[in-house]
């Protein structure tokens, strides 16, 4: 959801210009930097902001520059001579030497702001225009978000893959870990110096084994990996539900860690848990 778009448009007193930010975010809170715009236009512009982009933290800021100096730095010259009479009275009593022309001009309400504000306002006549420039912004930001999108899906559909070679190991492991556990037991047994029911023996055997069975974790985190694939090629806004996917891949990752009781496969565990972890970074970025 990171992008940044920027567009100016030229207007019958200056130009404005368009500057938009996003940010990851659950849904689109869009935040209008600026008090040029009329609260009618602002609230269409909100809600097309928000149908474009979809989600993020949105800022928008708008710019406007006076085509005049004049525009932009009216003087209030009544008032400035007002000032300059009164200091130039006070510095002829303390027999002050100073730059006061300048230090005049740095007195509130010299240069009147409320003209500027009245300048840089933006009328309903600017409307087509104002739409213009920011659908050429949000354009902008689209296709910002279209190239770090591709470099987003190479890396989190690569560990996705990743993630399925680490459990074909697992896979690998697996009967290895079977057969340690069962000449473990075996020898425990020997070592005891009891006879035991062999066919009791073999049960209980076959009861250890299942608790320690992660088959259908194996099984789950396929499924998951596959419909993970599935919803982000063919979905138009898959974030969401990649994240609700992410959390059931993580659930059958910790039970396998915590069923295998093998340390091979535990070590995979981890790696497994490293590259759904920086899925998980990256899945916020998504729409």
């Amino acid at each position: 959801m990171t992008g940044y778009g920027k567009a100016e448009v030229g207007l019958a007193g200056g130009k404005l210009t368009v500057e938009i930010r996003t940010l990851n975010g659950k849904s689109a809170d869009v935040a209008i930097k600026s008090n040029l715009l009329p609260k009618e236009l602002e609230m269409s512009l909100r809600r097309r902001i928000a149908e474009v982009l979809v989600r993020g933290t949105i800022d928008v800021y708008l710019n406007f520059e006076p085509a005049s100096q004049e525009g932009r730095l009216p003087l209030d010259t009544d008032l400035l001579k007002e000032y300059y009479k009164k200091v130039s009275a006070i510095g002829e009593e303390l027999k002050a030497d100073s730059e006061l022309l300048s230090a005049i001009l740095r007195f509130p309400d010299v240069v009147s702001s409320g003209a500027a504000k009245k300048a840089d306002s933006i009328t309903e006549a600017d409307t087509a225009a104002v739409n213009k420039v920011i659908e050429e912004a949000l354009a902008a930001v689209d296709a910002y978000r279209c190239i770090e999108g591709k470099a987003l899906y190479q890396d989190v559909t690569s560990r996705v893959a990743k993630i399925q070679a680490i459990y074909d190991e697992i896979e690998i492991l697996d009967k290895e870990r079977k057969d340690l556990v069962r000449e473990k037991l075996t020898k425990a047994v020997e070592d005891l110096q009891v006879k035991v029911d062999p066919s009791r023996f073999e049960q209980e055997m076959i009861f250890y084994l299942e608790k320690l069975d992660i088959n259908e974790e194996k099984v789950r985190l396929r499924q998951h990996s596959h419909y993970f694939m599935e919803t982000i090629d063919g979905e138009p806004y898959p974030g969401k539900k990649l994240g609700f996917i992410i959390q059931e891949m993580g659930r059958e990752i910790n039970t396998t860690g915590s069923k295998a009781n093998y340390a091979p496969i535990q070590k995979l565990v981890v790696k497994a848990k490293d590259q759904l972890e920086k899925i998980r970074e990256q899945s916020m970025n998504i729409l």
